[in-house]
């Protein structure tokens, strides 16, 4: 490991916090995802992809759990385009589900504002001509 003697180490896709937690987590088996709901949602998701990166399943399978306990109205946009961008089909739909269950509170929250991604709205849109579909 050539990190051992270097003055300096550079770990992509995380921050600071993120790693301590991280490294807090090894060391105790505890873990912190930090306060509020939003900075909840976001450390699991940078938590899960180091579990992945360094391979440590447990933390892995604690990160994803956390991650389905902490969808609502503000979180479910943005953890589903996160849920897009990793792959992970389980979070995806769960989150569809809920936007096509709480629509008018994921709307009043902001979630579709914060929509950056076109493929996650095509497919919301699909999900909305479908239910549309099924009203009539």
């Amino acid at each position: 490991m050539k990190e051992r003697d270097a003055a300096e180490i550079t770990v992509p896709k995380t921050d600071l916090a993120s790693f301590t937690a991280f490294i807090d987590y090894l060391c105790t088996d505890q873990l912190d995802l930090g306060e509020g709901e939003g900075e909840q949602a976001r450390r699991a998701l940078v938590l899960r992809e180091l579990a992945q990166m360094y391979q440590v399943p447990r933390l892995e399978l604690l990160c994803a759990q956390a991650l389905q306990e902490s969808v609502g109205p503000a979180s479910a946009v943005p953890l589903l385009e996160a849920a897009h961008t990793t792959g992970d089909g389980r979070l995806l739909a769960q989150c569809r589900r809920f936007v096509a269950d709480h629509a008018a509170e994921v709307r009043a929250s902001g979630g579709v504002e914060q929509l950056r991604d076109l493929g996650v709205a095509k497919g919301l849109l699909g999900d909305a001509l479908d239910q549309v579909a099924e009203l009539k």
